[in-house]
């Protein structure tokens, strides 16, 4: 059974909206030094964390609410977290460790040898699992979970801002090697390599 590590409620600091949208860049260079548990957190919940407990709604829309995007997080410097790779649980908003260990440079190594995946303090690694949506809404569904991923990354983009934080979206990547590295359900997406801003 993987360790299960609960995380702390978003903090629910207020962003300022207008300034984050003004200031978003993709940010590929890090300082060095570890990001905060509730700085992961945050992130996390902003990505894929449930916002009304009633719906199960989250905070990113969903075709039919069918939610074909699973969020992993690859941590290098997380304050209070081992290195390795976690699966986000938007339900109990924790995380599940899948394995231990430095990943990132095998990460940068099957996406062209980027660099900001190697000196980030951790990655958000989004998989689409297509057939939750495809069994409702047939060939259009890939259409639906690529509108899906945007939502997402927006909102990690968004949110990494106000948090004074480092980021890019990264879609270049080999598939099959990705794949092999995590050894999860779904397709490779989307990456975000968070870190410190220099």
């Amino acid at each position: 059974m993987s360790q299960i590590v609960k995380l702390p409620p978003p903090p629910g600091n207020d962003i300022d909206l207008h300034s984050a949208i003004e200031n978003r860049r993709s940010r590929r260079v890090f300082a060095e030094g570890a990001i905060s548990l509730d700085q992961a957190a945050e992130l996390l919940w902003s990505s894929a964390g449930i916002t009304d407990a009633a719906s199960g709604h989250r905070a990113a829309p969903s075709a039919g609410a069918t939610y074909p995007i699973d969020t992993y997080l690859l941590v290098e410097r997380v304050e209070g977290l081992a290195p390795g790779i976690y699966k986000y649980n938007e339900a109990g908003h924790s995380l599940s460790l899948l394995r231990e260990g430095y990943f990132a440079e095998a990460l940068a190594g099957a996406a062209l040898g980027q660099g900001s995946l190697r000196t980030a303090a951790c990655v958000i690694c989004l998989f689409a699992v297509v057939n939750r949506t495809s069994g409702r809404y047939g060939d259009r569904a890939e259409r639906y979970v690529d509108m899906e991923i945007g939502h997402i990354g927006q909102n990690i983009y968004l949110t990494a801002e106000g948090l004074g934080l480092s980021t890019v979206a990264i879609g270049a990547f080999n598939d099959d090697a990705v794949s092999e590295l995590f050894a999860v359900p779904g397709v490779p997406r989307y990456f975000m390599p968070i870190g410190l801003r220099k």
